[in-house]
């Protein structure tokens, strides 16, 4: 199982001594409190460190570069509480390196008609100190999130928790390794891409190894640990025979047993967090992966299918965003594979071969076995179940040569209108957003691929605040699309993002 990091953000609050040692001790008390209101709250899924407060040069070029440095600070969250002169803040921002969060909030939540003065005045005046720090990122043209809200209202943490998450996933991206068992799909298109770019872009490193160099390590483990393993299969999935021989079912199960645990340690003895397989590439391995696959997505660990190592690693970093959310639905590897043009029932049955990611399963997960007709092995075994339901998040990385580009849609996922009896794998059903139509005509024109990242859990602006920490192009294809308007997004970002 892959271990998440415990990370903090910082909470640094500008100020300045025009006003005396008085006005900044209440400064001080008054970010304090915010602090604290905000690590009470249960709307922030990491711990929140109060700084004290900013007002010179030196003291705030310090402390955000001892903030590059923090290997636990995932992220900065700044608040101009008084009149905070931004050139200040020049130097420190430019060496600065990690997400930035521009809190615009103030103390007070309403004007205090009665007792209001200049003192009050001069001291609560984030609507103008926020001004002035906001127009200096602009002037140095630099990428920050901005909230501005009441920071005791709900709705205001909540979207202060969401960009942690964002920001996590920005700082993670760094430490992403992706494992590729032979090359990408011969002739395929989208799979490819740019390592190169990719690690400067996102710190990504892709590494291939030969296949059988990770089939001894399967080859490797012992039967007892396989027998273990399977038992905790017939313990937790349902077993399907359905009129296969019982002992032979158990062996190709057997099989995934020791891919996984074979899969796992040499991923952990090689410290990768994501892996690609090629069913055109088997090697000695006995079965495609699946059911192995499946349980290490589930683990944590990202995956795509025929090399696509984009896509594995967007579905890790995805997952790393999502860590410890309450009541999460899932997050999973999918595949564009048919669609219901039936007016009314449009969308698109999203499955693979095998692999899908059992935390978006919905209800019962069964285990079965039939033929593949791809890889020319045995048949493997594999985790089938249907997707849960309602709104979710389908991205798709691709390298456009010059650029990359994410492309974000949101989706509504539904339940099929009929069992599908025959089809032997994990599925999902989705119409893009504004419609099928739309959203599949905007998708092609955006050079979106067949595979993409999915997530109930996560948001088109958290997954766009993410593509604009990293310097890259995002488009959005959700319920305001049109055609026109999307065309001419495209083109303005073939300027826009042009090396």
């Amino acid at each position: 199982m892959l271990k998440s990091k415990t990370y903090q953000f910082w909470f640094c609050t500008g100020s300045q001594d025009l006003y005396g040692d008085v006005c900044l001790a209440h400064v001080a008390e008054h970010s304090q409190k915010i602090v604290e209101a905000l690590n009470a709250s249960g709307n922030l899924p990491y711990e929140v460190v109060w700084k004290p407060t900013l007002i010179t040069n030196e003291l705030i070029r310090k402390t955000l570069n001892e903030a590059n440095t923090d290997e636990t600070c995932a992220g900065v969250i700044t608040w101009m509480h008084t009149f905070s002169p931004a050139k200040s803040w020049i130097l420190g921002l430019q060496e600065y390196r990690k997400p930035l969060l521009h809190f615009h909030t103030q103390f007070n939540r309403e004007i205090p008609y009665d007792t209001i003065d200049m003192d009050f005045m001069n001291e609560n005046q984030a609507a103008h100190g926020d001004r002035e720090y906001g127009h200096i990122f602009s002037r140095l043209g630099m990428e920050r999130k901005v909230i501005m809200g009441y920071w005791e209202d709900a709705d205001v943490q909540k979207k202060i928790g969401s960009w942690m998450r964002t920001a996590v996933g920005v700082i993670e991206s760094s430490h992403i390794r992706v494992m590729r068992i032979a090359d990408n799909m011969r002739n395929v298109a989208v799979t490819e891409g740019d390592k190169v770019e990719a690690q400067i872009k996102f710190g990504w490193e892709i590494d291939a190894y030969p296949v059988n160099e990770i089939a001894a390590e399967v080859e490797a483990v012992s039967k007892g640990d396989i027998d273990a393993l399977v038992e905790e299969y017939y313990d937790k999935y349902e077993i399907l025979l359905e009129g296969r021989d019982e002992k032979e079912f158990r062996e190709h199960v057997a099989v995934q047993a020791g891919i996984e645990i074979g899969f796992e340690r040499f991923l952990e003895a090689k410290n990768y967090q994501a892996i690609v397989t090629h069913f055109g590439d088997l090697g000695s391995l006995k079965q495609l992966p699946g059911l192995a696959i499946q349980r290490l997505m589930e683990k944590g660990y990202g995956f795509a299918g025929e090399g696509d190592w984009k896509t594995a690693a967007m579905v890790r970093l995805m997952k790393i965003m999502t860590q410890g959310m309450k009541d999460a639905k899932g997050t999973s590897f999918m595949e564009d594979y048919t669609y219901n043009l039936v007016p009314g029932k449009e969308g698109i049955l999203q499955a693979h071969m095998l692999e899908v990611c059992p935390t978006v399963a919905d209800g019962k997960i069964s285990i079965k076995e039939q033929p593949l007709s791809m890889g020319d092995r045995e048949d493997p075994a594999r985790l089938v179940f249907t997707s849960k339901t309602g709104p979710a998040v389908a991205t798709s990385l691709i390298d456009l040569g010059d650029r990359f580009r994410l492309i974000i849609n949101d989706v509504d996922c539904k339940k099929v209108e009929k069992p599908m009896p025959k089809l032997p794998v994990a599925t999902a059903f989705w119409t893009p957003q504004p419609n099928l139509q739309t959203g599949a005509e905007a998708w092609i024109l955006a050079g979106g691929a067949h595979h993409t990242a999915f997530s109930y859990d996560l948001t088109s602006e958290q997954m766009g605040d993410w593509a604009a920490c990293m310097g890259i192009e995002a488009v959005y294809i959700d319920k305001d699309t049109t055609i026109r308007q999307f065309k001419s997004e495209l083109l303005w970002n073939s300027v826009a993002y042009r090396k």
